[in-house]
Parts: C-alpha cells; structure tokens; sequence
C-alpha cells in the first residue's frame, strides 16, 4: 500500500499521529493562557509545543527521548509545566467532558458519583490514624 498525501498528513512526520488538525487544535487552544507580557517576543510555535505534550502522553516516551520534530524537550516540558500550573489541562477536561456529556444528550454536570468500597474504608479510621506509623 502506497502512502498518499492524505494518508500521510493523518498520520503526520512520526507515524504516530503527530499533527493536529486546525479544528482540533481550536479546540484547544482556547484553554491555554495568552503568551507573557513584555521582554523578547518568543518565537516558539505552540502549536507544535502542543503536538510534542501529546507526542508524550500518546506513546509514554520520555521528555529527553522527545523526537526532534518537536520543539526541544526543555521547551516542551517547560510549556507543559506552565500550563499544568495556569489549570489549563483541568479546565480543558472538564469543558470537553461536559460538551460530550451534552451532545449526547444528558446533562453538562454527573447528577451521580460511585465510590468503591476500598476508599471507603480508609476514611472510617480517617486523618493521620489512617496512614502507617514511620519505621524508626
């Protein structure tokens, strides 16, 4: 089977999915915070920075191992950290759950949750009774 254009930008430069779609990354890229106010403008495309945070968590390579398609993983660790502080993975998860939630028709918010038995019984002891006393 012979690659196509079509097949190949699916696919993207690693084989693995690596681009993002314009609509996809829209969808995104709403949620991440707007580049820091003032000193050099940065040059960085986050777009790709995106692609290579993906990269990471679809194949669970390691951020020094990060192909050199993306930016360097320096780079790419750093957005990842700065974002994860600014919320903006938390935010993301839940409009993208509650959207999925909605076109199918139930509610934006869970009307119900499951607790298994296991983490009820570590709150019967509750606070530091529940933890295992330092060796000495």
């Amino acid at each position: 089977m012979a690659w196509t254009q079509e097949g190949r930008a699916k696919v993207g430069d690693l084989g693995v999915g690596a681009r993002l779609t314009d609509a996809q990354y829209a969808l995104f890229a709403r949620f991440l915070p707007p580049p820091k106010k003032g000193g050099r403008p940065g040059k960085t495309d986050r777009r790709r920075v995106l692609e290579g945070i993906l990269h990471v968590l679809r194949t669970g390579c390691q951020w020094r191992l990060l192909p050199r398609e993306f930016p360097p993983w320096q780079t790419t660790y750093g957005f990842f950290r700065s974002w994860t502080r600014a919320g903006a993975w938390d935010r993301a998860l839940t409009a993208l759950r509650e959207d999925a939630r909605q076109s199918a028709g139930r509610h934006r918010e869970p009307s119900a949750a499951i607790i298994d038995s296991q983490s009820v019984k570590t709150t019967e002891k509750g606070g530091s009774a529940a933890m295992m006393p330092a060796r000495r």
